[in-house]
């Protein structure tokens, strides 16, 4: 796939170059993110200084969609239409990895909510599982994107989706119990924010699966094999 070729090209100073890096340190940052958010939520001590320190990397997403943003909009101008599908499909995936970083935010701001823990239950440990996929999901796509590897994009875009349909029961059955209002929220709004993070993961890899006219798309036929 070209994004293979697109990111082995980083020999010069030609904004197409720069712009694949930055887009590659928004990937990092954003895992790091939600890594660092999951285990907030799940409880983990959590100092005012890492708190800043995460929102830091907030921030410096923030810039470095906009750099890349710049750094597109000056290629495609002043350069042969070759690059003109890849500066597209960088400048649309950028704002993805963004939203990953605002939901890792997020999930930080439901561990406030918390007042005595996420209870022991079924739901719970279906979130912890959730979690776990979830996590597993940030931690494999940059390389499996950056790397352009087909196979392996198919094989978590399916996990994926059914990760994001458990999610979806999950919060069913949080709202169907006898939960206090703040362990009712952070419950479900914590499997809806999963839920996202994992939406734009998937996002990044229909960049690898997909042409870039059905980029945020899955083709079922090329999947629902694998999928059964």
């Amino acid at each position: 796939m070209f994004f293979k070729e697109l990111f082995s090209v980083f020999k010069s100073d030609r904004p197409i170059d720069s712009a694949s890096k930055d887009f590659a340190r928004m990937l990092a940052l954003a895992q790091e993110m939600v890594l660092e958010a999951s285990a907030v939520y799940w409880g983990r001590a959590y100092s005012p200084e890492e708190r800043t320190a995460l929102y830091k990397k907030d921030v410096e997403v923030n810039k470095l969609q906009r750099r890349v943003r710049k750094q597109l909009v000056a290629h495609v101008t002043n350069t042969e239409c070759r690059h003109v599908a890849y500066a597209m499909l960088i400048m649309s995936l950028a704002k993805d990895v963004e939203r990953i970083g605002d939901y890792a935010k997020n999930l930080v701001e439901l561990a406030d909510m918390q007042i005595d823990g996420l209870p022991d239950d079924e739901n719970t440990q279906e979130l912890a599982q959730i979690r776990d996929a979830t996590e597993e999901l940030v931690r494999s796509a940059a390389d499996v994107f950056l790397e352009s590897e087909e196979d392996a994009a198919t094989e978590l875009t399916i996990e994926g989706r059914n990760t994001a349909k458990r999610c979806d029961k999950l919060i069913g059955a949080v709202a169907e119990a006898n939960y206090e209002g703040s362990t009712t929220v952070v419950l479900a709004l914590g499997a809806r924010f999963y839920k996202r993070i994992g939406g734009h993961v998937l996002n990044l890899l229909s960049g690898v699966i997909m042409p870039l006219h059905k980029l945020d798309y899955f083709d079922d036929r090329l999947i629902s094999e694998t999928e059964r």
